[in-house]
């Protein structure tokens, strides 16, 4: 059964709420590490921060768009979500979940 794009974008909104205490944690391990880890630690963070705020303001543009399909957002959801896919990657911790499958548009 397909999600609605409600369904999806609650989905996608979950996911990110997880990911807000996951860089929380690492911040806090960033503290712990060396002077010189810690820094380049915290770049990646602040890097990872930063494309986790680009798939947020993605959904809240589409929720500001009141009427737009979902299909019309979608592509930018999900290259902004690969972007913090990527970034993830690049800090050693493995990728968030991927954006939900295809959705209904409703």
């Amino acid at each position: 059964m397909k999600m609605t794009s409600g369904q999806e974008i609650e989905r996608i909104e979950t996911r990110l709420r997880q990911l807000d205490t996951k860089l929380d944690r690492l911040a806090a391990q960033a503290v712990e590490a060396g002077a010189e880890a810690h820094l380049e630690y915290r770049k990646q963070i602040g890097h990872i921060k930063d494309k986790h705020s680009m798939v947020r303001d993605k959904l809240r543009a589409f929720k500001a768009a009141n009427g737009q399909k979902w299909d019309s957002f979608r592509g930018s959801v999900e290259l902004a979500w690969q972007e913090l896919e990527h970034a993830f990657r690049g800090l050693g911790q493995g990728p968030p979940a991927p954006v939900p499958p295809d959705a209904e548009t409703k």
